[in-house]
């Protein structure tokens, strides 16, 4: 089979390999669509992980299964399946408690080593991915290229949730990239007034598509200013730093109102984690600051869900598909800043 391999840096060599065999216990699934995720690009930038050079990445996942193994029960040939890349022990304090995406042991497929992703023709679904992944039936009239939009649909989907965001909230997105006109999408869908603050004038004119109730250029005019500007002074209900930039943390404490909510959506550089806020506007004025990273299972099944009656625009979210004969374009392209949600499609 064909699969692609990050190589060095923004390379990726696409390699014949044998194609895998079906475990007893699992199920291979012949992958239909992959997408291309934020954190992918990053990896591309930084060139490939010296403790896996041979993994094979890609956790956007939609496909269908081509073999079941004989102790598989609840999964048959034919079955058209998304999968996330979230992968938990089950046994820790966190799953104890219904937290899998805290897990301790969280291994992610496409991200860990040894959890090949869906940049090949074929991956093994195995008995763990099964029981304690995320894997989901995807609706008949879905289309693999929108199933696999849910992955990235769901960690939006619970920032909202845990947010609170809500009818009458004003929102202020800050960062439109792909994630960005997700938070755009879904906090409209919750019944928010919705303003952006996104430097890049593509990724502003595309944002446009989705109605946001402003936009602004931060680099030319006043983000914190602007918010409460538009908020009679107060300042905004929910603030969501959908990119890795931590002066917009900074902003953001700064934009949200009394009582508002602060979400970091987008984790900072490695080498740089570190921001500063201003704690006597959290102190006095009682203001959350939350983290966000990743979602239970039930949010992808919502997100697959929310697309297939509807209500996610996934037209206007999919903006490129490439073949993975195509993928280094493909990764040019998303990193672009012109792109919107790039599709690996087989």
């Amino acid at each position: 089979m064909k699969a692609a391999f990050l190589t060095d840096v923004m390379t990726f060599e696409l390699r014949e390999v044998p194609s895998p065999d079906c475990p007893e216990d699992g199920v291979i699934l012949k992958v239909k669509a992959c997408g291309i995720c934020g954190s992918d690009l990053r990896r591309w930038r930084e060139g490939p992980q010296t403790t896996s050079p041979s993994l094979i990445p890609g956790h956007e996942i939609a496909g269908e299964v081509v073999a079941v193994g004989p102790r598989i029960t609840d999964f048959e040939v034919g079955d058209r399946l998304a999968v996330a890349p979230d992968v938990h022990c089950g046994k820790c304090y966190y799953c104890e408690h219904g937290l899998y995406n805290l897990c301790d042991h969280l291994h992610l497929i496409g991200i860990t080593p040894g959890y090949h992703g869906g940049f090949a023709e074929y991956m093994v679904l195995t008995d763990e991915i099964l029981r304690n992944g995320i894997v989901h039936f995807v609706p008949s009239n879905l289309d693999f290229p929108q199933a696999a939009l849910a992955e990235p649909m769901s960690s939006v989907l619970a920032a909202h949730a845990h947010a609170g965001t809500t009818l009458g909230d004003t929102v202020l997105v800050m960062g439109a990239g792909p994630i960005g006109c997700l938070h755009i999408v879904v906090a409209k869908a919750r019944g928010a007034r919705v303003l952006v603050s996104e430097p890049h004038a593509g990724r502003r004119q595309r944002a446009e598509i989705f109605h946001p109730d402003g936009i602004i250029d931060p680099s030319h005019q006043d983000v914190v200013a602007w918010a409460r500007e538009m908020t009679d002074g107060r300042g905004v209900d929910v603030v969501i730093c959908a990119n890795p930039i931590a002066e917009t943390q900074t902003q953001a404490v700064e934009a949200v109102r009394k009582r508002g909510r602060v979400v970091f959506f987008g984790g900072l550089p490695k080498e740089r984690p570190n921001t500063v806020l201003n704690a006597n506007l959290i102190h006095y004025g009682e203001i959350q600051v939350m983290g966000a990273f990743s979602y239970h299972s039930t949010f992808h099944q919502q997100a697959l869900e929310f697309i297939n009656r509807g209500i996610i625009p996934w037209k206007e979210l999919i903006t490129h598909m490439f073949s993975l004969e195509s993928i280094n374009e493909a990764f040019r392209v998303a990193a672009s800043g012109e792109a919107l949600k790039v599709i690996i499609t087989f």
